[in-house]
C-alpha cells in the first residue's frame, strides 16, 4: 500500500503518493486528484522516458484521461525558455484547456521546467511531479517552486505553481546512475541534520543497505524526508523565514558548484565541463557549515563534524574540495548567495543533529580557514 504525507497548504494543499510500483497509480491518482480532467501532457527527458513513459501513458489512457508527451534533454539544457516554448506548442497540441494538467515525469529539471509551462500555459493549469531521481524525490518535487534558466543565470525566471499531487515510485531509482542516486544521498543527509535525529542514525546504521537501493528502506527514506519537507513548506511557502533552514548546506555548496559544477552540453551561455553533481557539492558544504559552526560557537554536539564526516565518506560522498581548486574563486561566487541581505551572508549552522541555527554573524576569517582546511587532502 503506499504511503501519504500532506503539504497542507490551505486549498493549495496536495498528497505526496510514495511506494513500489506506484505509477501504475498514476490514471487513478490523477483522476481522483483532478476529476475534471479529459487531457494531460506528459513531459519527460532522455534519461527516464525511454523507461517510464508508454507505463506513465497507458496508466493515465486507462483512466480515461487522453495524454499526449513530450522529450526534452536530460537536466539543465532542459531548462530554456526555447524549450518551454516547444511545450506550449505541445500542449496545444494535446488539446490542453484549463481543467487539463501537465505531468512531469523525471528528475529535477524537468519538473522545474514542466512546471514553470504549467504556470503559464493559459495563466495556469494544474500539473503533477512523478519524480524518478533521489534528488527529486526527496527535495525538488516538492514546494512548488518552478523555473526556467537565462545565459546569464539559472532559475532566475520562473514561479511558484504547487503540484496537485507527488507521485514517487522508488523502484524507479533502480535505472538512476549509481553517482546520481549518491548524489542525490546528500539532500538525504541535510534532512536528517536539520529535523531527525533517527534518521541520521538510520543512515549510520542501514549505509550498506541505503547503497544498495533496498525499496523497503526507501519507501521509509523518501517518506521521512518528504514529511520534513513538506512540514518546512507547510510553515513557509515563500521562503520568508523558515524554509530558509533548507539551505543548510548550499552556502558554501553553491559557490562551489559556480567553479567546480557540471556544465552540461546544451547549457545556454556557458562551456561544457565535466565537474560535481550538486549533491556532491552540498556534501562538501554540509561538512563546511559543522565547521563554521564550532568556530562560531553555534555548534552544541561536539561529536557531530566528526559523525557527520564519517556519514558523508560511508555514502561514497566527497567531504573535500578537489586538488587544486581556486579558493578565492568559491569565496567570489559566494557573494551571490540568493539568501544574502544587504550584502551579508545568512549562514545556516547545525546546532545539533536535528536542530539548526540561521545567523549572519560568521567571521571572514572563519570561513577562509574552513575553505583552507577543506582543500587539505584527507589523512588516513
Amino acid at each position: 500500500m503506499a504511503r501519504t504525507v500532506r503539504v497542507e497548504l490551505g486549498e493549495r494543499s496536495y498528497r505526496i503518493h510514495i511506494g513500489s510500483g506506484i505509477l501504475a497509480d498514476l490514471g487513478h491518482i490523477v483522476r481522483e486528484t483532478l476529476p475534471r480532467a479529459t487531457r494531460a501532457l506528459v513531459v519527460t527527458d532522455e534519461g527516464a522516458g525511454p523507461h517510464y513513459l508508454d507505463r506513465a501513458l497507458a496508466a493515465l489512457r486507462a483512466a480515461g484521461i487522453e495524454a499526449g508527451s513530450a522529450t526534452v534533454p536530460a537536466g539543465e539544457p532542459a531548462k530554456t525558455l526555447s524549450e518551454a516554448a516547444r511545450l506550449y506548442e505541445a500542449c496545444l497540441d494535446t488539446g490542453l484547456d484549463r481543467d487539463g494538467c501537465v505531468v512531469a515525469l523525471g528528475g529535477g529539471a524537468v519538473g522545474d521546467l514542466a512546471g514553470f509551462v504549467a504556470a503559464t500555459f493559459l495563466r495556469g493549469v494544474d500539473f503533477v511531479q512523478v519524480p524518478t531521481t533521489l534528488l527529486a524525490q526527496v527535495d525538488a518535487s516538492i514546494g512548488g517552486k518552478v523555473a526556467v534558466n537565462l545565459p546569464r543565470g539559472k532559475n532566475l525566471v520562473g514561479a511558484f505553481h504547487q503540484p496537485r499531487a507527488v507521485v514517487a515510485d522508488v523502484t524507479t531509482l533502480a535505472t538512476l546512475p549509481a553517482r546520481e542516486y549518491v548524489a542525490g544521498l546528500a539532500e538525504v543527509v541535510k534532512h536528517a541534520l536539520l529535523r531527525d535525529r533517527g534518521l541520521f542514525a538510520l543512515l549510520e546504521d542501514e549505509t550498506s543497505a541505503v547503497l544498495a537501493r533496498d525499496p523497503a528502506l526507501l519507501e521509509d527514506l523518501v517518506e521521512r524526508n518528504c514529511r520534513i519537507k513538506g512540514a518546512v513548506v507547510s510553515a513557509d511557502e515563500r521562503e520568508g523565514g523558515l524554509r530558509a533552514i533548507l539551505n543548510l548546506g548550499h552556502t558554501v555548496g553553491h559557490g562551489v558548484e559556480a567553479v567546480l559544477g557540471r556544465v552540461e552540453k546544451g547549457e545556454p551561455g556557458a562551456t561544457p565541463r565535466e565537474g560535481l553533481l550538486h549533491g556532491e557539492c552540498v556534501s562538501i558544504g554540509l561538512i563546511a557549515a559543522a565547521w563554521l559552526s564550532r568556530r562560531a560557537g553555534v555548534l552544541a554536539q561536539d561529536d557531530l563534524p566528526g559523525r557527520l564526516e564519517d556519514l558523508l565518506r560511508r555514502l561514497t560522498l566527497p567531504v573535500r574540495l578537489p586538488p587544486g581548486t581556486d579558493l578565492a574563486a568559491v569565496r567570489e561566487a559566494m557573494r551571490y548567495d540568493k539568501k544574502a541581505r544587504a550584502g551579508r551572508l545568512r549562514w545556516v549552522l547545525p546546532v545539533r543533529v536535528g536542530q539548526v541555527q540561521v545567523t549572519e554573524h560568521v567571521r571572514d576569517e572563519d570561513v577562509e580557514a574552513v575553505l583552507a582546511d577543506l582543500s587539505r587532502p584527507l589523512s588516513g
